[in-house]
């Protein structure tokens, strides 16, 4: 019988994550997309020593593509390496596809790549995060905040 979960298995460690995503964007939704790779891209990405904190993902053409990632060159294959920053086709269903772009496009919201990981099957897969971009004073409040709780941590340690 398969017990398997559908979703993030949060066990699964990450290849690249972008910490600063939940600090800028207030994030309403988080799903799951697979990432079309060439070879060396997946060797690299096994590596760890990609970035995703600039990634944005964008509607072209009626499939969804996430743009300025980087993964660096796979250093042992010489002339068949891959572009670090070239877009990348995520393989979601169209009708996600249409839901996401309506909401980017209506209500001003943007899809930012929160986490890349390789499932159970050894597919590479993104957690992206549908959010609405924070202002100034919402992030000193979300700062204040966090420090409020690393304080209020410290005291109950303290008192024990």
């Amino acid at each position: 019988m398969n017990t398997k979960k559908k979703g993030h298995d949060p066990s699964t460690k990450p290849v690249a994550e972008n910490r600063k995503a939940r600090f800028n964007y207030e994030i309403t939704e988080t799903f799951e997309a697979g990432i079309q790779l060439q070879g060396t891209e997946v060797k690299s990405l096994r590596q760890g020593r990609s970035n995703i904190s600039e990634a944005y993902a964008a509607e072209y053409g009626g499939e969804m593509y996430l743009y300025n990632a980087y993964i660096p060159e796979y250093l042992q294959a010489n002339q068949f390496n891959h572009e670090t920053r070239r877009p990348r086709k995520l393989l979601m269903h169209k009708r996600e596809i249409a839901k996401f772009t309506g909401a980017v496009q209506k209500e001003g919201m943007s899809l930012v790549p929160l986490r890349v990981f390789f499932n159970a099957r050894g597919f590479a897969k993104v957690l992206m995060g549908l959010g609405r971009g924070k202002k100034t004073h919402d992030k000193r409040e979300t700062e204040k905040e966090r420090s409020w709780n690393r304080e209020k941590g410290r005291l109950l340690r303290e008192k024990g």
